[in-house]
This record gives C-alpha cells, structure tokens and sequence, in this order.
C-alpha cells in the first residue's frame, strides 16, 4: 500500500516538477500522437480564436459586405488547413479526410465571428 502511495507522489511531483513534457509543446510536435477527439478540440479551439480575432478587427476597421465573411471563411480555413498539414504532418485519412478536419468548428467559429464583427461594428461606429 504505501508502495503505490510513494508512485502516486512520484507522478505527482513529476507533474508539478516539470519532468514531463509541457503540454503546448505537443501543439507544434509532428511526432505527437493524436487522437480524434484531441485533434478535433485542437481545431476547434484555433478557429475559434481565429474567428474572434477576425470578427473584433473587421468591426474595428469598420468592414462592410459578404467578401469579407468569404475571406474569413478562407483565412479561418486555411488556418486550419496549414496547422494540421503543414506544422502537425498528419494523415487526413486517419481523421476522416480533409472534409471533417475542415469543418471542426466551422460554424460555431463562424457565429462567433458574426457576433464580435455585428457587436464591435455596431458599439464603435454607431
């Protein structure tokens, strides 16, 4: 019993020490394992991010018409598309091929985007 208590305290202090690895480092690790679910919540969370920041800009700016909502669907997908392929190097096919990896979060990020581009607009130039 006080064996396992002692392992216990070992990852513990293993955790808190820093002796494993920092968990952002496995953002831009190429050799890093993924599952669905992780790479999924990875994608989602980067296009949510990159949707709020586009939406506060354009309001800013102010920016006005649908080539903008196109561009940001192009950037927000490009992102993506870049961050997975290029930085991650992993096989789409494992994740249900370029469609599903591309549409992770798409349409949460897009009202998310919507609603910071309608609000900042509106609050900042009206």
């Amino acid at each position: 019993m006080k064996k396992s208590k002692s392992s216990k305290n070992a990852h513990v202090h293993q955790q808190n020490g820093h002796a494993l690895p920092f968990k952002f480092a496995k953002l831009l690790d190429p050799e890093a394992s993924w599952d669905k679910d992780q790479l999924g919540d990875v994608l989602h969370w980067i296009r949510q991010v990159a949707g709020l920041v586009c939406g506060l800009l354009w309001g800013a700016v102010p920016l006005i018409g649908a080539k903008w909502i196109v561009l940001y669907l192009v950037l927000s997908s490009s992102i993506v598309y870049g961050y997975y392929a290029h930085i991650l190097k992993i096989d789409e096919e494992e994740f249900g091929g370029h469609g599903a990896l591309l549409q992770e979060g798409l349409f949460a990020s897009f009202t998310l985007f919507l609603l910071a581009w309608i609000l900042v607009y509106s609050l900042a130039h009206f």
